[in-house]
């Protein structure tokens, strides 16, 4: 092995070191939210942008809430046009939600009497979701998420409900959602029924890591459960937050996937010998796409000054495959569609999708649409499809590596004595069957509708189906990258003395860490799981940026 070889084999493995220290804690903090205070400083809501990066702060229990006053303020103003109607006794004009039953019982008129027994009501009857549990984070963004759009003001629900909520995600106190059972108009009525269920002491709630009856879970954390007065039943199921909240968090994840996806594929390019010509800057910017041309800007910096690279610099190969050739065109498109779904989900989040809404100003609650998921519904069947793309290719890649007939010299499915040992075949099968069933999902959940509520809701949204489809979507693509990267290590291993760059160097090291090289046949699944659990830590993207801060862009 040469001295500059080793030099930067040596940098590598430091950087990965360091890397892995300094993770630990963050870790530790990351993986179990507590109850101690954050170390970002509180998000305050009514007065602040609700990114995505925020809501997955929050979620995770990386960041706390408080409501803004000029929020409250908005607050108490639409909460006087309610109780000015409520004040009007029988007599009062019909304001749905309010003195109206629900749906298509909207013109069934309900006693002054019965205000707050129909609020709850509500509540108790919308509660029928199925299926096993939302994540703790996919809930806690719910609750954040509709306590943003009353703090808009428009929703006419008092102070103290919102006040409840930034409460509850304070002390960790979270409703059992189940997770399916919306159809993305009207709002996702079952998912927030049942958040709504938790908030007056009924249903289930999750407590440090316990399933409680929801009304013990608020004696243990001090809280009385709250009683709903008029319109706050609606109030809290009327909005796209289940789709928002499960399709934000799986969009936030998969923009820090495409650069894992960059990674395996530029690891993948250096153990097949493969050359970055194709990633010139002035080639990219010839079709200025923003995603193309930063994933070929991504590639020139993790491929600069490769010693693999050098060593077959005039060996005569005039194209690589597509696979390796066009990572900026493909992965780059998957990074455009992912930052359109990011700008449709932020705009949802800053938005009122109650009904109806209240205009404090105007003096008046007004019926509208504004519940229904279509704009979430569409952006994240658009996402689903950009995810799954970024496995497509990555598992073609993998085949360019297992396959003796395409992998430039490395030994038939990277097993250094294949015939006896069978080495990564069958994890390129794996990745296979991964990807064949993300194209099933990946069939866009917003072209279907079905009527409900007695035809009324006539046309719906499918939003959250479209959530729950990209969160499965990307989980395999994740599984499908750890296994490129477990390939692509695997055929560096059998690229020496020849040695990568660098950063990329330190991500091979990251890996080494937890998987040993394979020389002879062992079971696969751990060792794709253990390089998924470095996927999903955050930890080889660390490594990388440690080395190439520029990595992340600006």
């Amino acid at each position: 092995m040469s001295a500059t070889c080793a030099r930067v084999q040596r940098r590598g493995r430091e950087a990965a070191k360091d890397t892995a220290q300094i993770l630990q804690l963050d870790l530790d903090i990351r993986r179990v939210y507590t109850s101690a205070v954050p170390a970002i400083a509180p998000f305050v809501l009514g007065q602040d942008p609700l990114t995505l990066t925020v809501i997955a702060e929050v979620a995770r229990g990386a960041r706390g809430v408080t409501l803004a006053e000029q929020a409250r303020v908005r607050i108490r103003k639409a909460r006087a046009i309610v109780d000015a109607v409520v004040a009007g006794g029988d007599d009062a004009p019909a304001v749905y939600g309010i003195n109206t039953g629900f749906g298509a019982l909207a013109e069934v008129r309900i006693s002054a009497a019965q205000v707050a027994e129909l609020q709850r009501n509500l509540v108790r009857s919308h509660a029928a979701g199925v299926g096993s549990p939302l994540p703790r984070d996919a809930t806690r963004a719910m609750m954040l998420l509709r306590a943003a759009v009353l703090s808009t003001g428009r929703s006419g629900a008092r102070e103290l409900v919102a006040q409840r909520l930034c409460e509850l995600l304070e002390c960790g106190l979270h409703p059992v959602i189940p997770a399916r059972g919306s159809v993305g108009a009207s709002g996702d009525l079952a998912p927030l029924a049942h958040l709504a269920l938790a908030m007056i002491g009924e249903g289930q709630a999750e407590l440090g890591g316990e399933i409680l009856p929801a009304d013990e879970a608020h004696r243990r954390v001090g809280l009385t459960p709250i009683s709903l007065e008029a319109k706050e039943g609606l109030t809290l199921l009327n909005g796209t937050q289940h789709m928002t909240a499960v399709g934000g968090l799986a969009v936030h994840d998969a923009l820090q996937t495409c650069l894992v996806a960059d990674l395996a594929g530029a690891m993948s390019l250096e153990a097949l010998k493969g050359t970055a010509r194709a990633f010139d800057a002035d080639v990219v910017g010839a079709r200025p796409h923003p995603g193309q041309i930063e994933v070929g800007r991504i590639l020139r910096l993790l491929l600069a000054d490769s010693p693999i690279a050098d060593s077959h610099r005039d060996c005569g190969k005039v194209q690589d495959p597509y696979s390796l050739r066009c990572m900026p065109q493909v992965h780059g498109a998957s990074r455009d569609v992912l930052d359109f779904a990011r700008a449709v989900l932020e705009r949802e989040a800053g938005s009122s999708t109650d009904n109806p809404l209240v205009f404090a100003d105007r003096g008046e609650m007004i019926s509208g649409g504004n519940f229904h998921g279509q704009p979430v519904a569409l952006a994240l069947d658009a996402a689903a499809i950009a995810v799954a793309e970024l496995a497509n290719i990555s598992e073609r890649r993998v085949e360019q590596l297992v396959n003796p007939h395409l992998s430039s010299g490395l030994p038939p499915f990277l097993a250094p004595d294949s015939g006896l040992h069978s080495g990564f075949m069958i994890a390129q099968v794996t990745a296979a069957a991964l990807v064949s069933e993300n194209k099933v999902l990946a069939h866009p959940a917003s072209v279907d509708s079905i009527p409900s509520s007695a035809g009324r809701e006539d046309h719906v949204s499918m939003g959250a189906t479209s959530a729950l489809k990209l969160s499965m979507i990307h989980d395999q693509v994740r599984t499908v990258l750890s296994i490129e990267l477990l390939c692509a290590a695997q055929g560096i291993d059998l690229r020496r003395p020849l040695c990568t760059t660098p950063v990329l160097e330190a991500v091979h090291a990251v890996i080494r860490r937890r998987v040993p090289m394979m020389a002879v046949d062992r079971p696969l699944s751990p060792d794709i799981a253990a390089v998924r659990a470095l996927v999903d830590s955050g930890e080889l993207l660390s490594a990388a940026l440690g080395v190439c801060p520029a990595l992340a862009g600006g």
